[in-house]
């Protein structure tokens, strides 16, 4: 690519508008899992007997479907960002693409 078509992108304000929507909202979604990941590593550090109580009676204890739900938390993030790109992100990609072209 020329150096001209590449300043004349990166100077685009919907180039501008896409990489500062992505940024925030992948900072914003990495910090939300963080904080879940962590949140539960601290209960398991400073709290066990909180995740080791049974729910029932038997075996099973809370800290088994607090578990599932930190896997499934990632998953639902991961979601949220994939219909953000697919949606928003796609069609403000295309935008600057054709005004590339010009």
């Amino acid at each position: 690519m020329q150096d001209h078509t590449i300043e004349r992108i990166q100077q685009n304000p919907k180039f501008q508008e896409l990489v500062r929507k992505k940024s925030s909202l992948s900072w914003l979604l990495s910090f939300v899992m963080l904080a879940i990941y962590y949140g539960f590593i601290l209960v398991v550090a400073f709290s066990p007997a909180t995740l080791g109580q049974s729910l029932s009676g038997g075996v099973t204890t809370i800290g088994i479907p607090i578990g599932v739900l930190i896997i499934l938390s990632a998953f639902v993030i991961t979601g949220i960002y994939v219909r953000r790109a697919n949606t928003e992100f796609d069609q403000l990609t295309r935008e600057v693409v054709e005004d590339a072209k010009k």
